[in-house]
This record gives C-alpha cells, structure tokens and sequence, in this order.
C-alpha cells in the first residue's frame, strides 16, 4: 500500500536498505479530458523544444507520470503534470520521470490545464506537493475553456502569487519566458515581448517578409519605369522641337 503523502521522504533521506523500485517505469496517466487540453499541451512542448533547439540539458514533456516516492511505485493520491519541464538534465526520451533515476531531480517548472475536474485538486493538492515535496520553484495553472491563468514562485519555501504585466502575461524565471494568452491559447513570449513561434509559424512569417520586399521592390520598380517613362516622353518633345527650329538632335552630341 502507498504511503501517506506527508510521510513521503526526500531522495536524500531515504534508507539504503529500501529497495527501489526498478526506473524503467511505464507512465500511468488517465485520458485527457479533451481535444482543447491536448493541443494545448502539444503546443507548450513543441515551442520549448524548438525554441531551446540548441540545447541538451532539460528534459520537457507533458502528462506524464512522475515517480518521486521509492517505498512505492506511485501515489495513489497523484498524477503527472501535464507539461513540465527539468533543467540540467539529459535530453532524451523516457517512459516516466523516476526521480530516484534521476539524481533526485524534480521539475523546474510545472503548468496544469484545469478543468471541472481536476481545478480543486491542482489549486490544492497538486500545488501543495510541488510546494512542498518537488519544490519546484515555478508553478502555473492555465483553463484552456475560460483562460484563467495563474502562476506561483517559491520565495522561502512557499508560492507567492507572481504579479502580471499590463498584458496579463506572467514571468517565469525558471524559463526566463513569459506566459500569456494569444488568440485563445497559453504561449511563450521572450523578455522583450516577442511571441515564441513554432517553426511553421517562424516559415510563414518568413515568407509574409519576403512577399511584403518583393511587393516593395516592384512599387520601386514600377516607380523606376514610371519616372523612365516621363524622361523618354521629356526627350521625345525636346527632339521635336529641334527638329522644328531646323535641329537634328542627333548632331546636338
């Protein structure tokens, strides 16, 4: 039987004599509770493995189950976050966080997706074992229904609210991003307030600069022949005009 989650030990504290369980894990975690929450997962994961591309140490994933307890294989009273995020650590695939696997590393960064069923738990429970057992210093709930966000930086051992900006956007110093809604959906954005961008979305901005040059370079061009045009038509009435004083422009040069 799983042990209560107060008496849950540390990594450090725990006896040598227990044997742990294997870290070759499964995750167990329960079905999403809809397509919105999905995607919205899809979309953290994806832009902060693309926008740290260059980087090897953190590990990012989403409801996936995290093993932190070795006297059992998993609490019966919790379950993975739905992204998080672990900073100097190896990048690569796993099955599940088995944190006694891990060097005793929790996440950096948590963000849960609320709904009407998991909301009490993940501003109760879920947030008094990141506080208290993970320690994990940023903390986030996001509803992808009515965008309610909110986030939590530990300061002496307890989360204190993190005060928006005017845009509503939250600073995590964990990611050294901010997180705010944009067009309906929890994003990344950078400190100075650009929007953290897939690569397809990184692509079409790319080609809708390109597009926008081409069109400034034929409004330049088309402004070049007009400017020809009127120059021909100058040199044109000049040449009549000699030729009616008895002038052949030809000899002129």
């Amino acid at each position: 039987m799983s042990q209560p989650l107060a008496a849950t030990a540390s990594v450090k504290d725990v006896n040598e004599s227990i044997i742990f369980p294997p870290g070759d894990i499964y995750s167990d975690e329960p079905p999403l509770e809809s397509d919105l929450h999905r995607e919205q997962i899809d979309l953290l994961i994806r832009l902060i493995k693309w926008w740290w591309r260059d980087r090897q140490d953190f590990y990012a994933t989403g409801n996936l189950t995290i093993y932190f307890s070795p006297n059992q294989k998993k609490s019966e009273e919790f379950r993975g976050p739905d992204f998080f995020l672990v900073l100097d650590t190896e990048k690569k695939d796993r099955k599940s966080w088995v944190v006694w696997q891990e060097d005793g590393k929790y996440p950096n960064v948590i963000i849960e997706m609320l709904s009407d069923s998991t909301a009490s738990v993940d501003k109760g429970l879920k947030k008094q074992i990141y506080q208290n057992t993970f320690r994990t210093p940023d903390y986030f709930w996001f509803d992808p229904n009515n965008l309610e966000l909110q986030g939590f930086h530990i300061v002496d051992g307890q989360y204190q609210d993190i005060v928006p900006t005017e845009s509503g956007w939250l600073w995590s110093q964990q990611l050294d991003l901010y997180l705010g809604v944009e067009s309906g959906k929890l994003r990344f954005f950078t400190p100075d307030g650009q929007l953290v961008m897939l690569p397809e979305e990184e692509a079409n901005q790319q080609l809708q600069q390109t597009n926008q040059q081409l069109q400034q370079t034929n409004q330049e061009l088309q402004q070049t022949n007009q400017q020809l045009e009127q120059e021909r038509h100058r040199a044109a009435i000049l040449a009549e005009r000699l030729r009616a004083a008895g002038i052949d422009p030809e000899q002129i040069f």
